[in-house]
């Protein structure tokens, strides 16, 4: 059977642009709090602050252009033959996982992920590259494909190597 690299149909679940959001105010502002801190206790090091209300500000406008280009850029699909995936922002990567290479599937839900009813399906291939990650899937929808690729890869002769 051969697979061929195509376009994914599917895009991610909608609230996945304000849990990008989210984590692209919450990444820069760990490190800002830092800075500040160290700005208060060290005066002589004037650097500290700007610094730390820059990465702020970096943040603020990263969340607010970039969670809209990802949700049109990242799509995904599951068909009877592949797990197909498109992802990235500069260097976009598509993926095809043929059935018959996939070996176990997952799904993980971090505490910021859980919040917004979302999940990660994980199928992991018999591929130097790594597995095939679909980040930002409602959570039941993540379990029902996880139940239904687990059910069609036992299906699929071989053994995924």
């Amino acid at each position: 059977m051969t697979v061929a690299l195509r376009p994914p149909r599917e895009p991610l679940d909608p609230r996945v642009r304000t849990w990008w959001r989210v984590h692209c105010v919450l990444d820069p502002l760990v490190p800002a709090v830092v800075l500040l801190v160290l700005g208060v206790l060290v005066p002589p090091v004037a650097w500290f602050v700007p610094v730390a209300v820059a990465l702020v500000v970096v943040g603020l406008v990263v969340a607010a252009v970039l969670p809209a280009y990802w949700y049109r850029v990242h799509r995904w699909e599951v068909t009877d033959d592949a797990v197909y995936t498109r992802a990235g922002f500069v260097w976009q990567e598509w993926r095809a996982a043929p059935l018959s290479r996939i070996q176990t599937v997952d799904t993980t839900r971090g505490p910021l992920q859980q919040a917004f009813g979302l999940a990660a399906l994980v199928v992991t291939t018999a591929s130097a590259k790594g597995a095939v990650r679909i980040a930002g899937l409602d959570g039941e929808r993540a379990a029902e494909l996880a139940e239904r690729l687990t059910r069609a890869t036992q299906a699929v002769a071989g053994d995924a190597t």
